[in-house]
């Protein structure tokens, strides 16, 4: 179920309307209960974004940062959504938020998992805010067609945690958080942009299997109502 779509005229619009309504969620989080949590998503769309985040007037300490999916690479390497975060929302004041990344230095991946997933556990559920992206495939945090955990990662029945993603599409091997991680977070977006995405977003949302396009899923079985942001 889509609550909302929320279109702008472009990128920069885009970044500073959902840094206010992501801004003003985690505000509230904090008046509720003094503190507030957020997993955010890589790539190269919310780079914009998270610089317009970083300059809301937000009690930072109180927040604590994670990321919804992560590449099995070291915070340094340019891949990496850790250095994403770190170089664009982890500025100024935001600097003082808490950041849990999923990245360990492990002799494996799924002893990254393991690692990441005790942590995140100590964190108080649901998360305040997810912010999810989407490939042109129909993938979303490190749900990707095909992956050797796919169905694993979107079943109900897994709990709360990090698993390990290996697919075609993936390239390094992925630390995801699983379904039940992301899909009753409190509020519960979409970031997407391009006419691309807009024509997989449609697709996504018609009929179809959620193995072929995995962020169905969300859309079909989160149990927080997903509010789509999309710039041309």
């Amino acid at each position: 179920m889509v609550t909302k779509f929320h279109e702008f005229a472009d990128a920069a619009r885009l970044a500073e309307g959902l840094a206010d309504t992501v801004a003003a969620a985690l505000r509230t989080a904090i008046a509720e209960r003094g503190k507030a949590t957020i997993a955010v998503s890589g790539g190269s769309t919310p780079r914009q974004f998270f610089k317009a985040l970083s300059t809301r007037d937000i009690d930072w300490p109180r927040v604590t940062v994670t990321l919804v999916d992560e590449r099995f690479v070291p915070a340094a390497n340019p891949r990496s959504n850790h250095l994403l975060v770190a170089e664009n929302l982890l500025q100024g004041a935001a600097a003082k938020a808490r950041f849990l990344p999923l990245y360990r230095t492990a002799k494996s991946a799924e002893d990254a998992a393991r690692l990441a997933g005790e942590e995140l556990a100590r964190l108080a559920v649901p998360f305040d805010v997810v912010v999810l992206g989407m490939g042109n495939d129909g993938h979303t945090a490190s749900f990707f067609p095909g992956g050797n955990h796919l169905a694993e990662a979107l079943s109900a029945a897994t709990p709360r945690g990090v698993i390990t993603m290996e697919a075609e599409g993936a390239g390094e091997t992925r630390l995801t958080l699983t379904f039940s991680s992301l899909q009753d977070a409190r509020l519960l977006v979409l970031h997407i942009e391009g006419q691309a995405k807009k024509e997989a977003l449609e697709k996504a949302l018609g009929e179809g299997d959620e193995t072929e396009m995995p962020v169905r899923a969300i859309f079909r079985r989160a149990a927080t109502p997903v509010d789509i942001f999309w710039a041309p």
